[in-house]
């Protein structure tokens, strides 16, 4: 893909990755993980556990995701830009599907992500023929916890491996352009990724996919309880902490403002 240009639905295919796919939820950390390289930013309902402290996803609603959509999307990334479909704004209908899709698509998304196999296909394909374009979200589904029993993994059988299989099909016939396929067994991610013609994209399902996505508060340490297969490469909670110390030092000692920092 070329670099100078703001990357396209079109530009993500089967074989052109490995693609770096990361989360953020505002302008300013939206300008920096696109400037650092990222090929897809998601907006994520994970602002519901990262940004308003909730302890899952179910919270999040669409009024949430419209708003950092929009904060993202004001950041004009070269990114591809998709918006998480939160709890409730599909599963009641095609309909409702596509009003809520086009909220996200408005604030500046240039697709949607919708969590759910086979049982949602027909979704992912209304939203589809409307010029909306899908992500898929397979494995573990977050919006899915109380099902689950939690956050769990999901493909540990042959039953819920057939299913998987059957749910990536689904959703590449219905007409997503991708697939996020989370928290599943090594060797599943790599036999739905080579079940698909179009690419999978992985968090925490190993190296076989094609391409990797992860939360930013993970990947920069500001999560208080990463999931076990996130990697922090950098400390900024150390860092804003020790800022701000010493921003209450300066001040507590008459240090701050200083002359440079005001005017008589």
């Amino acid at each position: 893909m070329d670099a100078r240009r703001r990357r396209r639905v079109t530009d993500f295919v089967k074989g052109g990755g490995p693609y770096v796919w990361i989360t953020a939820y505002d302008c300013p950390t939206a300008r920096l993980v696109d400037e650092a390289g990222v090929d897809g930013i998601l907006v994520g309902d994970s602002l519901g556990m990262v940004v308003l402290g909730l302890p899952n996803t179910l919270g999040v609603t669409m009024a949430d995701m419209v708003r950092h959509t929009a904060a993202v999307a004001r950041a004009s990334p070269k990114a591809l830009v998709v918006a998480d479909m939160p709890f409730m704004s599909y599963e009641p209908g095609p309909e409702t599907a596509l009003k809520n899709a086009a909220k996200l698509v408005r604030a500046g998304a240039d697709g949607v992500k919708i969590e759910g196999g086979a049982e949602y296909a027909h979704i992912v394909e209304r939203l589809v023929k409307a010029g909306i374009p899908v992500m898929g979200h397979i494995g573990l589904n977050p919006q899915r916890i109380l099902t689950l029993g939690g956050f769990r993994m999901v493909g540990r059988t042959e039953e819920q491996k057939r299913k998987l299989v059957e749910d990536a099909k689904a959703l590449r016939d219905a007409g997503a352009f991708a697939i996020v396929v989370e928290f599943v067994p090594a060797p599943v991610a790599r036999e739905i990724t080579r079940s698909v013609d179009v690419p999978t994209v992985c968090i925490g399902s190993g190296p076989h996919c094609d391409g990797q996505i992860l939360v930013l508060h993970d990947v920069i340490g500001l999560s208080e309880r990463p999931p076990s297969f996130a990697k922090r490469y950098a400390d900024v909670a150390s860092a804003i902490k020790s800022a701000v110390a010493k921003y209450a030092e300066e001040v507590r000692a008459g240090l701050f403002p200083s002359r440079e920092h005001y005017r008589e």
